[in-house]
């Protein structure tokens, strides 16, 4: 029999060679530019494959959203099954910003800081607004399908596909040539996700190797006690995850998570969680979760269940304020809490959202917005750890609305009524 390394293999080897590649240019390169031009031209493969992803999301959550909706029947079920994962995802932020706070207030990663700490003057270039209840409402609201589909708007997909997947539903027999329209759209997009999948490990080599060849590996060294103490919050936040998702799912839950490993993988070495999301549906069909719950729960988790994203934002602005040696009292935490509890939503799908999020809650709470320039040098390597989360919160997420709802088969039923694997799901061969 004919050995076939998995794609989680692949993509682990490729990262190890992405290290080693990008390291070599590092050293062998005359000076920084040098090295940067050459990384350019090797992160032309993973901005393809992260573009060949992005061109795949909107059409994929429009077509499984509203073939999941369709197929729920009615208007009730829909609103049952949005309560119960708002429900899920409000308590998921607010245990997350909350880990976030409490782990930089007891390994306080910002006090002596070895680093020259930039001049208060200073500012970075993101785009950064006040956050309104309007501008959130407006922005929810698309102004054209076409627009939102355009600029990858999930939130904004979501709900045209929740107000198209209702209207097919109660058009009943009249709507059945749209809803297999929608089926065979949803069909082939996943095919070409399997297509696509098939650069994955090229992707994760050129990302891994454009970046160290910049960096190198000393800013890791530098940057280590902040990274240190981030991933440790990661883990612990992993830990309630699985808990939580352990409470519902029992130990099922250690299934899911086997499952979910190429895509975990593929959302760190990528550092973008839209990467893994068709891993993601394929490895909840395989769990027995309801592709009309999954194809429902998936896209809003990716609008309102950034977990990784959000304890960042808690984790950060502490560390900066510590940088700074600046004083925050436990009440204005907790106002700063609440206020990222909202804004973390607001800016769902802006390009770099947490670094967005983070320089708005700075200048909110009268702290230097330069100490985010400490950051933004190893923020690719603290993206991946959030991606992978963002991809872990979400699945699990979405198993236990899966429960709640019924939609979920148990071991026994998958192996007595196996379900189709999802089109596009194959794994890449050597």
């Amino acid at each position: 029999m004919k050995f076939r390394l998995p794609l989680a293999g692949w993509i682990l080897l490729a990262m190890f060679l992405g290290v080693v590649i990008g390291y070599v240019i590092f050293l062998t390169s005359p000076d920084k530019a040098a090295a940067a031009q050459t990384a350019g031209y090797i992160s032309v493969i993973s901005d393809v494959f992260l573009r060949l992803i992005k061109m795949l999301i909107g059409p994929l959550v429009f077509s499984t959203l509203v073939v999941g909706i369709a197929h729920m029947g009615d208007a009730g079920a829909v609103g049952r099954v949005f309560g119960k994962a708002m429900m899920w995802f409000v308590t998921a932020s607010l245990l997350s910003l909350a880990v976030g706070l409490m782990m930089a207030n007891i390994l306080q990663p910002g006090l002596h800081l070895a680093l020259p700490l930039p001049d208060v003057s200073e500012t970075t270039s993101l785009q950064t607004s006040a956050f309104t209840l309007k501008s959130f409402v407006t922005h929810l609201v698309p102004r054209s399908f076409a627009e939102a589909l355009a600029n990858n708007e999930i939130l904004q997909i979501v709900v045209f596909s929740l107000f198209f997947g209702v209207a097919l539903a109660a058009l009943g027999e009249k709507a059945k040539g749209l809803i297999r329209l929608a089926d065979e759209l949803a069909q082939a997009m996943l095919l070409i996700t399997g297509y696509v999948m098939k650069l994955a490990p090229l992707a994760v080599m050129a990302a891994m190797a454009a970046t160290v060849a910049v960096n190198g590996l000393s800013i890791l060294a530098t940057f280590a006690v902040f990274m240190r103490d981030f991933y440790l919050g990661l883990v612990l936040l992993w830990v309630l995850l699985v808990l939580a998702g352990a409470m519902f799912l029992g130990r099922r839950v250690f299934a899911l998570l086997a499952l979910i490993k190429e895509a975990f993988l593929l959302a760190f070495a990528t550092a973008s969680s839209e990467s893994a999301y068709p891993k993601l549906l394929a490895a909840l069909d395989r769990f027995g979760v309801s592709r009309k719950i999954s194809s429902f729960v998936m896209p809003m988790g990716y609008s309102f269940n950034l977990d990784g994203s959000m304890m960042y934002c808690t984790f950060a602005v502490l560390f900066i304020a510590q940088a700074y040696g600046i004083e925050m009292t436990l009440g204005t935490q907790v106002l700063m809490l609440l206020t990222l509890m909202l804004t973390s939503k607001g800016l769902a799908g802006v390009p770099r959202a947490s670094l967005v999020v983070i320089a708005a809650t700075l200048v909110q709470f009268d702290i230097p917005e330069a100490g985010l320039l400490l950051i933004l040098g190893i923020d690719t390597f603290l993206d991946m750890g959030r991606s992978a989360t963002n991809a872990v919160g979400n699945s699990i997420a979405t198993a236990v609305v899966a429960k709640w709802e019924g939609e979920l088969q148990d071991p026994e039923e998958q192996s007595t009524t196996p379900r189709a694997a999802a089109p596009g799901a194959e794994r890449p061969t050597a």
